[in-house]
């Protein structure tokens, strides 16, 4: 029933997950599903369940915490990229599940053994999930996926821009979008790193 809904959910969106719909995915009455669970609001918390359960746990193994959450977070991207109606339901449930406790207590688990204190390792996890979902958010209404759409996306914006006036974005256009090997999505990594270190440098200036 939960991949159902994730089915119907990847589709429309959140607001399309309803009994009926779900039912109709799974080829079955809408009332039958209420001989599984009570209501919608259940379905929403398994998929949310479900969404975390397909992020990776940062691995025990790597010896940098830096490793095991960036490994993390990378896992969390590619999941919510492909299930970005996830993003306003993974904070919002009242009754998360095994998977979802287990995945919050793993990552602050790593903090923890790596040094930080109990706050530090919450403005962490608050800070890294924001740039997760905000960078997932943007990427999804990126009127571009592929090189050849930048370029083209990029040499409309250019042929109407008035260079003379808005000099710095001409700039980026010609000199780094679109230019060989240019790749948006590389973005993601680069921000990572920036706020792992700096919140190496805070832990280090408490240990």
């Amino acid at each position: 029933m939960l991949e159902a809904a994730i089915r119907v959910a990847d589709r429309g969106g959140v607001e399309a997950v309803t009994m009926r719909r779900v039912a109709q995915e799974l080829g079955v009455e809408a009332m039958s599903l209420y001989h599984h669970v009570p209501n919608k609001d259940a379905i929403l918390d398994g998929v949310t369940d479900a969404v975390f359960a397909a992020i990776d746990l940062p691995g025990a193994t790597c010896d940098d915490w830096r490793d095991a959450i960036r490994a993390r977070a990378c896992s969390a991207r590619a999941v919510l990229s492909q299930h970005s109606w996830a993003l306003g339901l993974m904070d919002s449930r009242r009754n998360p599940g095994r998977a979802t406790l287990r995945h919050h207590d793993a990552v602050l688990g790593v903090l923890r053994e790596a040094g930080f204190t109990l706050p530090m390792a919450v403005h962490a996890v608050s800070l890294i999930d924001s740039y997760i979902g905000g960078f997932v958010l943007q990427e999804a209404n990126l009127p571009v996926k592929t090189q050849d759409e930048v370029e083209d996306v990029a040499g409309s914006i250019l042929e109407h821009l008035p260079a003379d006036e808005l000099p710095c974005l001409a700039e980026v256009i010609v000199d780094h979008a679109m230019q060989p090997g240019y790749d948006h999505t590389s973005e993601f990594g680069y921000g990572l790193d920036l706020i792992l270190d700096a919140l190496e440098a805070r832990r280090c200036q408490r240990s």
